[in-house]
């Protein structure tokens, strides 16, 4: 089964309400799990951090921005609870060793390590230690840096997933790189996922039929919303789409179709093929032409129309009407 997160971040705005508000929308949606962003501004950033984009008009720098998105310890535990009473894994994303200290403490089964962290060996020595596996985001990386980060990660014993991700919001359709999947399970041996930032539903449709056994995408009540995501966003009912349409490509790939048995159709093929008639009244001793001919519904009633080239250049041997069937033993 395809493992689906559906990635908050940031969208909450720093709101404890509406992060529950999430919480419930995302559980209606039948999303595997809901993930977070844990930050503390002070551990992780400083007043020089610029803005990615500039979205916002009530915070001066990004670090007051991180520092709104903070909640505490008792908060992110409330969360965690809510996630575990709809039946979402909770999850949420450290970018810092600060934060992962605080996940451990809240109680996570996994960490998922953002495309900007993926060099920072600090942090992932941090995670390392908690013995817990890891999903990364290749966003930013070559292959070459996903190498060292790989093993890192193998040196340590520590079990991961990484995600084929592009790192732009949202992406066009020719940034994609669904070509990585594969790529990325040839070279690591690993699972892989797809992480999606193109604010429709194709990409990761298209991901798991590559392959992709995780998939991550943002959420958000409305693309018009604030926040520096919003509009690389899927809404709650882009993502109930989303989550049906993964189960019924499940659905497809554990059922091939053998294409050299077709008896199963043969009740169908014998309304839908068709036999040979002629199209104009012909008399006795006539030499059938490929201008004589039509086909006619349904199968079973004249010639095969796939052997219509065994009657060419036949006599008939009585006379036949316009549209009448044409057998063997009309044939001289």
């Amino acid at each position: 089964m395809t493992f689906i997160i559906a990635e908050i971040a940031q969208a909450h705005d720093g709101s404890l309400g509406m992060a529950h508000a999430y919480i419930d929308a995302v559980a209606k949606t039948g999303c595997s799990a809901i993930k977070f962003q844990t930050h503390m501004a002070e551990a992780e950033s400083s007043i020089h951090e610029p803005f990615r984009v500039k979205f916002s008009k009530q915070d001066a720098t990004r670090f007051d921005y991180w520092k709104r998105m903070e909640f505490t310890l008792e908060e992110w535990k409330g969360i965690k609870a809510h996630c575990d009473e709809v039946g979402l894994e909770f999850m949420s994303s450290p970018f810092s060793n600060a934060a992962v200290d605080l996940l451990e403490e809240v109680g996570v089964k996994r960490y998922k390590v953002g495309s900007g962290e993926v060099n920072n060996f600090v942090l992932l020595e941090k995670i390392a230690q908690t013995k817990k596996p890891v999903i990364i985001s290749s966003g930013m990386s070559s292959f070459e840096e996903l190498d060292k980060t790989i093993e890192f990660l193998k040196n340590r014993n520590v079990q991961f997933s990484i995600l084929q991700c592009t790192t732009a919001y949202p992406t066009e359709p020719k940034e994609f790189g669904l070509n990585v999947i594969q790529e990325l399970k040839s070279k690591y041996n690993v699972s892989v996922g797809f992480s999606d930032h193109s604010s429709a539903i194709e990409a990761c449709i298209a991901a798991v039929v590559l392959g992709a056994d995780i998939l991550e995408f943002h959420v958000v009540f409305n693309k018009e919303m604030f926040g520096p995501d919003a509009k690389a966003s899927l809404t709650m009912e882009e993502t109930t789409e989303l989550v049906k349409a993964v189960k019924n490509i499940e659905i497809a790939l554990q059922n091939p179709v053998d294409k050299s048995n077709n008896s199963k159709f043969d009740s169908l093929k014998s309304i839908f093929e068709k036999s040979l008639a002629v199209n104009r009244s012909l008399k006795v001793g006539s030499v059938l032409t490929f201008s004589d001919l039509e086909t006619k519904k349904p199968k079973g009633f004249g010639i095969l129309a796939s052997e219509y080239e065994k009657v060419l250049g036949k006599k008939i041997n009585k006379d036949l009407n316009q549209w009448d069937f044409l057998n063997y033993e009309d044939l001289k």
